[in-house]
């Protein structure tokens, strides 16, 4: 019985945390032209991703942790401005926490090329194939473009979605992440 008391009394906990921590993050109206087809609030679709390492990945996997999805394809300039500062700012300050999850997205682009564009860019975060654009095209409209991010919490619901790099943007980005693991 006391097993079960201290099960509900956790859950509740987490629900709690999770709960004051969204409350803190900014409201964000999304304008049409971002051309997002997920909402904020909305759980985030099912999706399964391969990593550049072989390493297969569910929305199940996420579950639990704050995520970061991150749109991004070798050709796209406004992509390469972004990275570094992802790797710096976002990466390498969560990296080592078990409850953040990280994955560029690279869209439709064959392994080896997306290895070698890692490998250029100097980011140290893992990259996912989406061959065809299959995972994108769940977030984004057929023809939206690629620089995006998509941040997730831990219950697995939409909270913050950018598009392009935008200074100030990102920067609220970049707190609303640190906000979700705050641990209270």
């Amino acid at each position: 019985m006391k097993k079960v008391s201290l099960f509900i009394i956790l859950i509740l906990g987490i629900v709690f945390i999770t709960q004051a921590q969204t409350n803190k993050i900014p409201k964000q109206e999304i304008p049409a032209d971002y051309g997002y087809i997920v909402k904020i609030g909305q759980q985030i679709p099912d999706i399964e991703m391969t990593l550049t390492d072989g390493t297969k990945i569910t929305t199940a996997d996420l579950k639990g942790k704050v995520t970061m999805l991150q749109f991004t394809a070798s050709w796209c300039g406004v992509c390469r401005r972004e990275m570094p500062h992802i790797e710096k700012e976002i990466w390498q300050k969560h990296k080592n926490n078990n409850d953040f999850a990280l994955i560029g997205i690279d869209m439709d682009e064959p392994l080896e090329t997306v290895k070698k564009f890692a490998k250029d860019m100097k980011i140290t975060y893992p990259l996912a194939l989406d061959p065809g654009g299959e995972i994108f095209y769940t977030f984004a409209a057929k023809g939206a473009g690629v620089t995006r991010n998509v941040i997730i919490d831990r219950s697995g619901k939409i909270v913050y979605m950018t598009r392009l790099f935008k200074e100030e943007e990102f920067n609220e980005m970049v707190e609303v992440i640190d906000l979700l693991l705050e641990k209270l």
